[in-house]
Formats: structure tokens, C-alpha cells, sequence
């Protein structure tokens, strides 16, 4: 698959950072919460994800303002109003007339929003994780604690919030997860943000929606009850509803095919299992069976630990391993290393 193409478009005086891959009609993912268009890219779960859209479609993604590649300073606090203006202008930026929408998590809001008000500019709307009403996720006390401990203490907020979104994942995915949330944004928008996902409320405008709709939620999902993925679907007319097993909010971990399928993808072609690695992989593979992190690697071949990053992020997408520990013991057991 092509890299992905990162171009920048205004919105409300500042700068909004978008992502293009693949080629067809547009389908736009509304900015989830915080995002970082570079660090997602590196995650082989999430490339592969995007892929399988990205065959048939050109894939839009985009950093809310006040994270990621966005700008960052002196942009308004977010709003499911502020994020459909965003959605807007990535739209406008297209020069599509049209374009399919799919939101996971807060993006659901956007983007369930942006088709109630503008039917004629949206072909098809998919949620995943989705809600009309934030203030349903969790009780009050609760919904004011994660706010609280992301406020003050951005380190244990992010890994809080790993538990909740990616649980029983390995210790390897819980840490990109954090890693990934501290590198979008700092503590003030990550808590900011928050505080408007439980704010948000869409149900009144649900009615609106006229756009053929499919609404996606796992049973258990930890971040957002299955309760308010009905409601969505509920309150839009004509949707479908399909309930997926897993408690993984993320869709493009746990069952990641269940959800492709779920609407209407068929799995990206993943690269032939163990193969080919070339020698710089086969050298950083040898060093993870031996224990180093990525930091070690890097001083022990003299480079950047972001250039280990991006092979290890090669090597397990190419032995389709879930984590580097994997990888290294599949290496071993098939003596590839």
C-alpha cells in the first residue's frame, strides 16, 4: 500500500493536518480524540486496518485542532459544533460533492452530526464505538476521576485510559497506546477533550440523518457500553445495527476482520508470512530475542531508536506477529534468526 500524504487546510483561522492513502471515492474518518497522523501510521494493526478501505477508496484522516500535526495553540476548546466545522473544511479541502463517513468513537458524533445537517454531502455514514450522548458512558463520579487524573497526571492518565480502551491487550499495545496519546497532545487538551465527549449530545438531531447508515459495537466494549451503540442506531432512521464480541474499543485491535466485515471489507492482504526479512531486520530481530529494547538497539547499531521502531513495526507486520516479543519467539521456533 502507498504511504499515506499529509497536506494541511484551514478551519476557523487555524490549520487542520489531514492524511490521504489509497485512491477512489473519499471516505473520512472524523478526528476520534486525539490523534497523531505520523505515530498511528508506524502501528502494522492500524495500517492494515485503514488498507482494507483503502483499496476501493481514498482514506481521509485528520488531527483534531489542538493535537497531532494540527495547530495546537489558540484553537478554541473542542465541541462536537467545533469538530463538524473541522469535518467541514476537510470536506471542502476534497472538493468532493460528496463523500462516506466513518465514525469511530467521538468521531461518531462528527460525523452523525455533519450528515444530519448536510444529507446531500454525505453518500454513506458507519460508526464503530459510536454514541449520541457522553454523559452515558459513565456515572458522574467516574466521568469527573478520568478527567481528574489525565488533568493532573498525564503519564498515569494515558496508561488509565489504555486499561479501559485496549484491555487484555499485551503490555507492548497498552504502552504504544499511551505512547501515542502523549505524543497527540498534552494533558490540558487530552482532559479538555474528554470533558466534551461526555458533554456531547447528538440525539436530537439523529432524526436528520438520511444517509444509508450501519452501526458497529462490541458487546463489552469498556469505553463505550454496548447500551449506547443501540441508542445510535435506535435514533437513526433506518440504520443497522451489528453486534461484534470483544471488549476492545479500538476496532483495529481484538477482532479487527469481524469489524471489516461488519462493514462490508474484506481483510487487507497481509505480506507473505516470513518473508522476506531483509539483513538490518534479521539484525534488530536477533537483538529483540536477546532481550534489548528498542533504545539498546539503537546504541548498539548506532542509530535513532525511532529508525528500530519503524523495523520493528516492519518485521511484525511481515510474520504477522502481535507484538516484538512474538515476533523474535516465532523468528526462533522457525529459524528465521
Amino acid at each position: 500500500m502507498n504511504e499515506q500524504e499529509i497536506r494541511f487546510c484551514e478551519a476557523g483561522g487555524a490549520r487542520v493536518a489531514y492524511a490521504t492513502v489509497g485512491s477512489g471515492p473519499p471516505l473520512v474518518l472524523p478526528a476520534t480524540w486525539v490523534s497523531h497522523l505520523e505515530v498511528e501510521w508506524t502501528f502494522p494493526e492500524f495500517r492494515a486496518f485503514i488498507s482494507a478501505f483503502a483499496r476501493d477508496h481514498t482514506v481521509v484522516r485528520y488531527d483534531r485542532l489542538g493535537s497531532g500535526l494540527s495547530d495546537r495553540e489558540g484553537v478554541d476548546p473542542p465541541t462536537v459544533d467545533g469538530d463538524v466545522r473541522t469535518l467541514a473544511a476537510v470536506v471542502d479541502a476534497l472538493g468532493a460533492d460528496a463523500v462516506g463517513l466513518l465514525g469511530i468513537s467521538f468521531g461518531s458524533c462528527a460525523a452523525a452530526a455533519f450528515a444530519a445537517r448536510h444529507p446531500g454531502r454525505v453518500s454513506s455514514l458507519a460508526t464503530v464505538g459510536g454514541f449520541a450522548a457522553g454523559a452515558d458512558a459513565a456515572p458522574a463520579a467516574l466521568r469527573e476521576a478520568i478527567v481528574a487524573t489525565v488533568r493532573a497526571h498525564w503519564g498515569a492518565g494515558s496508561r488509565m485510559l489504555a486499561d479501559v480502551w485496549v484491555p487484555g491487550t499485551d503490555a507492548e499495545t497498552r504502552e504504544r497506546f499511551g505512547a501515542l496519546q502523549r505524543a497527540a497532545a498534552d494533558a490540558e487538551m487530552a482532559a479538555a477533550v474528554l470533558e466534551a465527549i461526555y458533554a456531547a449530545d447528538i440525539r436530537d438531531e439523529l432524526a436528520g440523518v438520511r444517509a444509508p447508515t450501519v452501526v458497529v459495537h462490541r458487546r463489552d466494549d469498556r469505553a463505550i457500553p454496548f447500551a449506547l451503540g443501540r441508542d445510535l442506531a435506535a435514533r437513526i432512521p433506518g440504520a443497522r445495527l451489528v453486534a461484534l464480541d470483544g471488549e476492545i474499543h479500538l476496532p483495529w485491535l481484538g477482532d479487527a476482520d469481524a469489524v471489516l466485515a461488519a462493514l462490508g471489507r474484506e481483510p487487507a492482504a497481509a505480506p507473505a508470512a516470513d518473508g522476506p526479512l531483509s539483513d538490518r531486520e534479521r539484525e534488530v530481530l536477533r537483538l529483540v530475542a536477546e532481550g534489548l529494547s528498542d533504545a539498546e538497539i539503537a546504541a548498539r547499531l548506532v542509530v535513532s531508536p525511532h529508525t528500530v521502531h519503524r523495523h520493528v513495526a516492519n518485521i511484525r507486520t511481515k510474520l504477522r506477529q502481535p507484538s516484538r516479543a512474538a515476533a523474535a519467539a516465532h523468528a526462533v521456533r522457525n529459524g528465521l534468526i
